[in-house]
C-alpha cells in the first residue's frame, strides 16, 4: 500500500485536530464562553459579571486609519408602498424571486 513520504506526513501532522481525529471526550467548541445559566424552566439568566464589554481608546477621532466603511454613511430603509406587511411579505418575496429566476 501506497505511504505518504515523511515531508508530506511531517506537514498532515501539524494541522489542528477535529472531533474525527480523536475519541469521544474531545469538544472543541467555538471560543465563545457562557454569558449566562439557564434555569429549569427553559429559560435563561444573563450573568453580567461574565458579558464582554469593550472600551474604545481614547483618542480614536485624530485616528489616521479608518474603517472598510465610511463614517458619513447614512442608515438606509427600504420602502415597501402599499404593503401593509412591508419587507415580510411573501406575495413581494415570490414575485421578486420569479422576476430574477425565472418560472420553474
Amino acid at each position: 500500500m501506497f505511504k505518504p513520504t515523511q515531508p508530506l506526513f511531517r506537514r498532515l501532522r501539524r494541522l489542528a485536530l477535529t472531533t474525527k481525529q480523536v475519541n469521544g471526550g474531545y469538544y472543541k467548541g467555538t471560543g465563545t464562553g457562557s454569558t449566562g445559566r439557564h434555569t429549569k424552566h427553559g429559560g435563561f439568566i444573563i450573568e453580567w459579571h461574565k458579558v464582554r464589554t469593550y472600551v474604545v481608546p481614547p483618542g480614536l477621532k485624530d485616528f489616521r486609519l479608518t474603517p472598510f466603511v465610511t463614517r458619513k454613511m447614512r442608515p438606509t430603509r427600504g420602502s415597501f408602498d402599499g404593503d401593509s406587511k412591508g419587507g415580510l411579505s411573501g406575495a413581494r418575496y415570490l414575485a421578486r424571486w420569479k422576476a430574477e429566476n425565472g418560472e420553474d
